[in-house]
């Protein structure tokens, strides 16, 4: 974690890490959506907390995926994975940490479910998409990749491909209560489990017109929405431009 001020550089022994601190979270990962345990701020910062939730849903629901091939990038334990099969999608679900799909799994299962084990880092779409979610995952996308990201994006997508990325305002409140945030600048930060073990992870708030930038360079059109609080929601369109290959 950066004090200078200067951002972080981040190599593969960080995303390592990172995957590494996922992997080993996997039992209380659900505890940081429920509000419980460390993530417990209080009734008034949960009450907030649900509301924006049920907005963020809402404005996932407005895009009718019903028998839409949809692509979910780092699903973890299916919180969002299960909105996306309610609504009626066929669903193809990536993530690095075997035991997240093993929790997946274990949540709901069925003929409109694809698992994919692989590095989100590295992974190649095998065809082109309706649509691509992924929610909490690209502020866990370092400066030095995140191009490459939305390349990935766009390339996963048919031509009017629709995205949809949800992530976390920068706020105290969000994290665990033992858990300090990135300097402003910064893109790192140590996260703690419930038994005491840290891991370094990517951690990295971008501002809306940072993520429009990035999308339209890949030929996304995007737009932002936020929350009061706690959540920031890019959401667009492939807009015909051939994506670079990624």
């Amino acid at each position: 974690m950066s004090g200078s001020g200067a951002p972080d550089r981040v190599d593969d022994e960080v995303l390592a890490e990172q995957l590494a601190y996922y992997r080993a979270r996997v039992d209380e990962y659900d505890e940081w959506f429920t509000r419980t345990g460390r993530y417990d701020r209080g009734e008034a910062a949960t009450a907030a907390w649900r509301a924006e939730t049920d907005t963020v849903r809402g404005w996932l629901r407005a895009l009718d995926l019903c028998g839409r091939d949809v692509l979910e990038l780092a699903p973890g334990t299916g919180l969002w994975t299960t909105q996306l099969l309610d609504a009626g999608a066929a669903v193809t679900a990536v993530d690095a940490a075997p035991e997240m799909l093993d929790a997946l799994r274990a949540r709901v299962l069925g003929p409109r479910l694809a698992l994919v084990e692989a590095d989100l880092f590295t992974w190649r779409p095998p065809r082109q998409f309706d649509a691509v979610v992924a929610c909490f995952f690209m502020s866990h996308v370092p400066d030095e990749r995140f191009g490459a990201f939305c390349e990935l994006l766009s390339a996963s997508l048919h031509d009017g491909g629709t995205v949809f990325l949800v992530d976390s305002l920068r706020t105290e409140n969000s994290t665990a209560a033992d858990h300090v945030l990135p300097q402003a600048s910064g893109q790192t930060m140590v996260r703690r489990l419930g038994d005491g073990r840290t891991f370094r992870v990517v951690k990295r708030f971008r501002g809306d017109d940072e993520l429009v930038s990035a999308c339209a360079s890949a030929g996304i059109s995007a737009s932002v929405r936020r929350t009061a609080t706690y959540f920031q929601v890019a959401a667009g369109r492939r807009d015909g431009r051939a994506a670079r290959p990624v």
